[in-house]
């Protein structure tokens, strides 16, 4: 990765972002431990997003224009900085997620994104076939990104069901899979995320065909996104959002209950 003064500003919308705040930093006399400090931000993270090696957070836009005085301008850049960090596929569904007051997830394969750690998204990330490290990194960030909606003021609830052996399966080192499962361990500690756990033993057909998410957004038709081997894809289709809601129901009816569901979890751990 370049140095911040050889970054071309008009090769992303992150790297413009990053020029933006190292240039509106520098006019306000202040060095990145400085604006770190007056953020409450780390200078690390300070640094990677001057170096388009982070996506920023909404948060971290607001405060910045705030400080530096810009008068909005790092905010108002801000949607065009999350939106590019993510295939065009997936973008829809953004704007969902942050709406949405309920979601609902079933994940027969791999942790859900938003409770993924760095290390675990890593390794899924650096196994695309083609992918590059940079590519890897700005899709980790990103992802780390989209997690700060769970801890926000007024965050959607969080109903997560997860195959058994989603936890089961080595995802790189057996660090990475301790520190993942302990992650999960702690989200569930959120009073609106519940995680719960299909036994390896139960008969989950309906969930083999594939993971999905339910969404409800207030006042509009429940949304699904389902998620498969290339792109996904989100429908408002009645009689798909039925079919979907059902088969949640009757994988949900298979999973152990929350309290079970946490004691396998930190048995997981202990075993890895």
């Amino acid at each position: 990765m370049p140095a911040a003064r050889e970054l071309d500003p008009s090769s992303s919308p992150l790297a413009f972002f990053g020029a933006e705040l190292r240039e509106y930093r520098t006019r306000a006399g202040l060095s990145q431990e400085q604006l770190a400090d007056r953020l409450s931000y780390s200078l690390s993270l300070v640094c990677a997003i001057e170096l388009a090696r982070r996506t920023p957070s909404r948060d971290f836009a607001e405060r910045a224009d705030q400080v530096l005085e810009t008068g909005g301008s790092l905010l108002r850049l801000w949607p065009l900085v999350r939106q590019a960090a993510y295939p065009a596929w997936f973008r829809p569904w953004l704007d969902i997620e942050q709406t949405a007051r309920t979601l609902q997830t079933w994940q027969p394969l791999l942790v859900p994104g938003l409770l993924q750690t760095e290390d675990y998204a890593r390794e899924i990330f650096r196994r695309e076939p083609a992918a590059t490290v940079e590519q890897a990194e700005e899709a980790v960030s990103a992802r780390m990104t989209r997690q700060a909606i769970l801890r926000r003021r007024d965050p959607p609830m969080y109903w997560v069901v997860l195959d058994e052996w989603v936890v089961r399966r080595q995802v790189g080192s057996a660090a990475t899979m301790r520190g993942q499962v302990r992650a999960l361990l702690e989200a569930s500690e959120l009073p609106n995320v519940t995680v719960q756990v299909v036994p390896a033993d139960a008969q989950a057909v309906p969930g083999l065909t594939g993971a999905f998410v339910i969404a409800r957004v207030p006042g509009e038709p429940d949304l699904v996104y389902l998620e498969s081997a290339g792109e996904g894809y989100v429908t408002d289709r009645p009689a798909d959002v039925e079919s979907i809601v059902r088969r949640y129901d009757v994988i949900r009816s298979l999973a152990l209950p929350v309290h079970a569901s946490l004691n396998l979890l930190s048995k997981v751990e202990e075993s890895i």
